[in-house]
Formats: C-alpha cells, structure tokens, sequence
C-alpha cells in the first residue's frame, strides 16, 4: 500500500465525491429489484486506472455506498460498498502497469466480482434469485458503459495532463 500522504487522502476525497455524483447523477430503475443502473463505473473505472487500487476501493465502496444511502436505496448501501469497492480494487490491481492489456482485465475481473456480487447478494439477502437474475444483464451492462468511457478517458487526461499518472502512483524517491 502506498504511503498515506495529504495529497493521496485529498485526491481520494475528491474521488469519492466524483463517484456519488456520477451514481446519483443518472439513474435508470430496475423494478425486478427496486435498485437502479447508474454511471457508478465510469467513476470506479477511471479512478482505478488513474490512481490505483486502493483508491479505487475506497472511492468505489464509499462513494456508491453514499449514493445508496443518500438516494433513498439505504438497503443496498452494504452490498454496494462490497461490490463496488472491490470492483475498483480488483481494475486498479489488474490495471497498474498503466497498459491497455491491464486495463482491459482489469474490466474483466472488476465485472465479475461487481455483477457476481449484486447476484449473490441480493439473490441470498436482498431481493432472491429471480430478480438478482433479472438484474444481472444490466449490471454487466453497466460495467460495459464503465470501461468502454473509463479507458478513453483515463488516456485522455493521461495525455492532457502527464503528471497525473505520478500521483497515481505516489512518492517513488525522495531528495536527501
């Protein structure tokens, strides 16, 4: 884990703020289970490949979670929190060699273990199996979004603004 610097703990503040806004922003119901499809990943997935996985988890969870809580979908604030937070750390994990190879798992496994987790979720504790299933392809779907804004994105501002891939990366050397 990087060290904890007044930099890498605004950057996630702000991070975390981003991916609320984007969870609240858009938000597309699912009546099978009384949840919602959002842009969530297209936060989790550019703060994962901008800034790595941990401040993937804790934006992603944290972030989502607070958009459940503050939205009125308080029931799935803890699953979201889960699903989310590990999605981001999984892209973040799979992503930071900063290639498009490692992006692109990164989206595999952050898929799987978001989609995966809704499923078990909420087919054990929340809704049961049949709506968990209804809800599967728009999870995925979502994701989907996630990576396919996320990746050009992350380039995008990469290019724009070189220096963002240092703080992504936190303090590699320090002067005598």
């Amino acid at each position: 884990m990087k060290k904890l610097s007044a930099t890498l703990v605004a950057i996630t503040a702000v991070m975390i703020a981003l991916t609320t806004v984007f969870t609240i922003a858009v938000r597309i119901p699912v009546p099978a289970t009384q949840g919602y499809v959002n842009f969530s990943d297209v936060a989790v997935f550019f703060v994962s490949y901008a800034f790595g996985p941990w401040v993937g988890l804790i934006a992603g969870g944290i972030g989502a979670a607070l958009a459940d809580i503050t939205g009125g979908y308080a029931q799935f604030a803890l699953l979201t929190f889960l699903a989310h937070g590990l999605e981001g750390l999984l892209v973040g994990w799979a992503s930071r060699n900063g290639k498009l190879s490692g992006m692109l798992l990164g989206w595999v496994l952050g898929t799987l273990a978001m989609a995966g987790l809704y499923l078990l979720g909420e087919g054990l504790v929340l809704t049961g199996f049949g709506p968990a299933l209804a809800e599967l392809p728009f999870n995925i779907l979502q994701c989907a979004v996630g990576a396919l804004v996320g990746i050009p994105l992350v380039l995008a501002v990469r290019k724009a603004y070189p220096p963002i891939t240092r703080l992504g990366q936190g303090k590699t050397w320090e002067e005598g």
